[in-house]
């Protein structure tokens, strides 16, 4: 019994032990969640902006932009996948898979071929161990995402989305021509709740314009310098490079909630197991105090009985 009291005793003290860890974990993701989400909100008016100014160039021009051409039969699509870089955070990358699975199912239900871009350890980890293909991977950013990143990442998916145009100018191109681009992220809803989402973000969805005014709704007016064709250009490499910031910022946010939830069960279930063994250890000490007790006093009886067939 006293073999098995020590077992218990030292399970309870490695328990105690990942629970100081889980408890600074849950500390450390409630410390940075703050900040994340004051980042997500101050990029949020920013790329809603931006959205409705390069919406607003495509609705009332009449130029044909390569970014806001929607090809008649697309044939691929390019999706970019943000996942985190670390664990123990609960099913937040797994869900942002399955997310990304669905997409998939889709798009090849409508015959077209899909490159994998991907962002985040796990998403990377989740190709490599499965053996599936993927176009380029960034890594090491997940929690604290940086602009600089966002646009090396905007950067790629847009030279693949106008390879076909480069080919044709006579430039060689490093991915295959892409006719759409896709975003599979976490958005940020409040500390309880995380959702998976998949938008698309090429070619460019005009959202300004399509439902008629009300009466006395102002149109604002637009007047393009140089040239629509020129604000397009300079505008678009920068509203893609914002949404992908901004969901970056959104999966930030959303990873470091979800690590702490995850943690706060680590560090309850930790509890509740060390109150088990320590319940467990306490009835394992009683019943060996009790068998010793025991045994003193058969031991006792005995030498009495011994004592007493001696004397008569």
């Amino acid at each position: 019994m006293a073999v098995s009291l020590r077992e218990y005793r030292a399970r309870i003290k490695s328990t105690e032990s990942m629970k100081k860890i889980t408890r600074a974990m849950e500390l450390i993701a409630a410390s940075r969640i703050i900040k994340a989400q004051q980042r997500a909100q101050q990029a949020a008016p920013y790329a809603r902006e931006l959205t409705r100014a390069v919406s607003a160039v495509a609705t009332f021009s009449n130029v044909d932009h390569p970014l806001t051409r929607e090809e008649e039969n697309p044939k691929r699509a390019a999706v970019l996948v943000i996942t985190s870089d670390r664990g123990l955070a609960g099913a937040y990358s797994s869900s942002v898979l399955k997310e990304a699975e669905r997409l998939a199912g889709r798009l090849r239900d409508e015959g077209k071929e899909i490159d994998w871009f991907l962002a985040g350890r796990k998403s990377e980890a989740y190709f490599k161990f499965r053996e599936r293909p993927f176009v380029e991977s960034w890594t090491g950013f997940s929690d604290q995402p940086t602009y600089d990143k966002a646009a090396e990442i905007g950067k790629a998916l847009i030279e693949a989305f106008l390879a076909d145009s480069a080919e044709q100018q006579g430039e060689e191109a490093r991915y295959e021509d892409v006719d759409e681009v896709h975003i599979v992220y976490t958005r940020f809803r409040s500390m309880l709740v995380q959702e998976p989402t998949a938008v698309r973000l090429l070619p460019l969805e005009v959202v300004e314009g399509e439902e008629p005014p009300e009466e006395d709704e102002l149109l604002p007016l637009y007047e393009f310098e140089p040239s629509a064709s020129q604000v397009l250009d300079g505008l678009l490499p920068q509203y893609v490079q914002s949404r992908i910031f901004y969901s970056l910022l959104q999966a930030a946010a959303s990873e470091l909630a979800a690590r702490q939830k995850a943690m706060k069960a680590a560090t309850d279930n930790a509890d509740e197991l060390i109150k088990k063994l320590t319940r467990i250890a306490n009835q394992a000490r009683q019943a060996g105090i009790t068998q010793e007790i025991s045994e003193i006093v058969g031991g006792v009886n005995a030498l009495a009985d011994a004592q007493a067939a001696a004397n008569d």
